[in-house]
């Protein structure tokens, strides 16, 4: 029964660290747009975005974070304590393995903004920002499918998803420098 808990748990702390993840990379994005607003705006909208970015980062997607890893890894002990770990499994932890190095490379993007550095621009961080719904997707479909043909498929259709996804970016920022 506490495994059900667990992974009712884990579930959970997924889902708040994406939301933090996803949001804090917006956050990002409108910090590097209000760099190109005048003052006294850029300081005041770039100030306000400071604290938010903060508060979600240590507030929510730091704790949710470790909590997802703690959790992940006492239902991989619980499963598969003698077993060998089957291979979706392994794709899957690597994903996993991925995001959060994509979640440390937030984090160095968090501490540069933090300081008024600005390395990305507004168009190069809302590409970053879709590199953790790739992550979703990967891990997601893992963990439904659990088939290594499914996982060829759906890498393939992440490559397709990722395509389109790059196109739509363009268009929205033509129609943006439109207006």
């Amino acid at each position: 029964m506490s495994f059900l808990y667990f992974k009712a748990l884990h579930i959970i702390f997924v889902v708040t660290w994406f939301a933090g993840l996803f949001y804090i990379v917006r956050l990002f994005i409108y910090f590097a747009e209000a760099a190109e607003k005048p003052e006294p705006d850029k300081s005041i909208l770039q100030q306000q975005l400071l604290i938010m970015q903060k508060r979600l980062w240590f507030g929510i997607t730091w704790p949710s974070a470790i909590l997802t890893l703690i959790f992940g890894t006492s239902i991989v002990i619980s499963l598969h304590l003698y077993d060998p770990l089957p291979g979706w499994l392994i794709w899957k932890l690597t994903f996993v393995a991925g995001l959060y190095v994509y979640h440390f490379l937030c984090h160095r993007i968090f501490k540069q903004q933090q300081q008024g550095i600005l390395k990305y621009s507004a168009t190069q961080l809302r590409v970053w920002n879709e590199v953790a719904t790739l992550f979703l997707i990967s891990i997601v479909f893992l963990v439904v499918l659990k088939s290594s043909l499914s996982m060829l498929w759906g890498i393939i259709g992440l490559v397709l998803f990722s395509a389109m996804l790059m196109l739509a970016i363009r268009i929205y920022k033509r129609l943006r420098e439109a207006r």
